[in-house]
């Protein structure tokens, strides 16, 4: 979707400047790397699924300054034309390391890495991390939404309320990894490969003489997927009666059933007593599908009363992640070149969880051969070796007495490559695939890390090595304070 417009200017403007002053003081070829990483889960959750890879490669492979780009750089005034002539050519020639989309993923690790000059790495920051963040922000919503639902369907409703164009399309897309396999956004789905799904607005029943022949018409026009809003007058009284004669004289001599979709009112008490109602009736098969500003909170509520409800569309609360509408993650320099000697590097802070971890690294996640679930996230530096046949003693990095032995794990490694001198090497998989991954990355934690009221703290700790490099450069920051 990206390579059909220019993006490469959709950058906060220091990068620019921060750039431009790198080329003019000899650092044009300084190799450097950056970790993107996010501190804290949304909702205090346990956890957060990694979208928007797909994103962060269009934007890579097509990163390039075009003539009214240069111009306008030109114009503001702030850069040298030697550094104007150098963007005239620009590419990214470097390497990205990433998680697989759908991951599984936790506070303070890094997600996506990024090795290349250092002008390339900081070009580059703005774009990976709001496609990072918003579809992050999307696909964990969605899977707290999905994992509350329990085995019902959950439909992505959200593209009125987006924010903007942008949010609904791809907002769509992160949902559907995440469990939300419906969208009403037709061109998100056409742009996507994905099914989209809708019923009917009030305004469609307003606009005929009555319910009952707004109705019939839209049963004679789609009797295969017939779901009526029941709500636009009197839900019990007029709108469920309506909808099973419409079931009884048209839908029934075909061979089918239909459903009803209610968006207003106590829909706890609603859906009982329409459940109550179709069976009744004999319309057992008649499905129940409930909207109006649902979230996971809601939707837990609603099940706890006993609501009858066969599946959500879930809209505004879904598209802009409302409870908790940031994702917070950043981009740090983690490692800088000097000829080819890498010096590690450290942002020091008085609040402790803005510390960065230096150094360059790898993420193993360590898997209980017995169990098959996640323990532990190990991050190490990448000379070090990890050899998953010998024990491994692990231990939380700001509380270090505490401590587990692994014995009888499996290790794997988090980031694969995706571009490799300016390459892409990495086979992206399709949609349905990184979905089915997804679910396999959630089936792999266990219920604790996921539940809502107070999750486990999933451990992220550090290795011995990479926890004295940490300890020995804030020890030298300080120095002389």
């Amino acid at each position: 979707m990206n390579n059909k417009r220019n993006l490469s200017l959709l950058s906060d403007f220091y990068e620019f400047t921060m750039a431009n002053g790198y080329f003019n003081n000899g650092m044009k070829d300084t190799v450097a790397i950056f970790d993107a990483f996010y501190r804290n889960n949304p909702d205090g959750g346990g956890y957060s699924i990694f979208a928007g890879l797909n994103d962060i490669i269009d934007y890579v492979k097509n990163l390039s300054f075009s003539a009214s780009d240069i111009e306008y750089l030109r114009k503001e005034g702030n850069f040298s034309e030697d550094f104007l002539e150098y963007l005239k050519d620009f590419k990214f020639t470097g390497d990205i390391w990433a998680y697989p989309e759908g991951s599984v993923i936790f506070p303070n690790e890094p997600i996506v890495t990024v090795k290349a000059p250092i002008i390339e790495c900081s070009i580059l920051e703005t774009y990976l991390l709001l496609s990072m963040n918003f579809n992050s922000l999307i696909a964990t919503k969605t899977s707290r939404i999905v994992k509350a639902a329990g085995n019902r369907l959950v439909m992505e409703f959200g593209a009125r309320r987006a924010q903007g164009a942008d949010a609904s399309l791809t907002g769509a897309r992160a949902a559907y990894i995440a469990g939300a396999p419906v969208t009403s956004n037709t061109l998100s789905a056409k742009t996507y490969g994905f099914k989209p799904a809708g019923t009917m607005a009030h305004s469609w029943i307003q606009a005929f003489d009555s319910e009952y022949e707004a109705f019939k018409t839209y049963a004679l026009s789609y009797p295969e997927n017939c779901i009526l809003l029941i709500d636009t007058y009197d839900t019990i009284n007029s709108g469920l009666p309506n909808a099973m004669r419409i079931f009884k004289e048209i839908l029934e001599p075909r061979g089918l059933s239909g459903g009803v979709r209610i968006d207003s009112g106590d829909l706890a008490y609603l859906s009982k007593e329409i459940r109550k109602i179709l069976d009744e009736n004999g319309f057992k098969d008649a499905k129940i599908v409930a909207s109006n500003s649902l979230d996971e909170f809601k939707i837990i509520s609603l099940l706890n009363q006993g609501a009858e409800i066969d599946s959500f569309g879930i809209g505004e609360r879904l598209i802009t992640s409302k409870s908790d509408p940031v994702f917070g993650g950043v981009y740090k320099l983690v490692g800088i070149y000097d000829d080819d000697k890498l010096i590690s590097k450290i942002k020091v802070s008085e609040n402790v969880e803005k510390i960065t971890t230096p150094g360059f690294k790898n993420v193993y996640r360590l898997y209980d051969k017995k169990t098959g679930k996640a323990e532990a996230d190990y991050i190490s530096l990448r000379e070090e070796e990890m050899d998953d046949s010998k024990p491994l003693v692990i231990f939380d990095p700001l509380f270090t007495w505490k401590m587990k032995k692994m014995d009888n794990y499996k290790a794997r490694l988090m980031q694969e490559k995706i571009f490799e001198n300016g390459k892409l090497i990495y086979e992206e998989p399709s949609l349905d695939e990184i979905a089915k991954y997804c679910k396999s990355e959630l089936d792999s934690m266990w219920e604790e890390v996921k539940r809502f009221d107070t999750p486990h703290n999933y451990y992220v700790d550090l290795s011995q090595d990479l926890w004295n490099l940490k300890q020995n450069l804030i020890l030298e920051a300080k120095k002389g304070i």
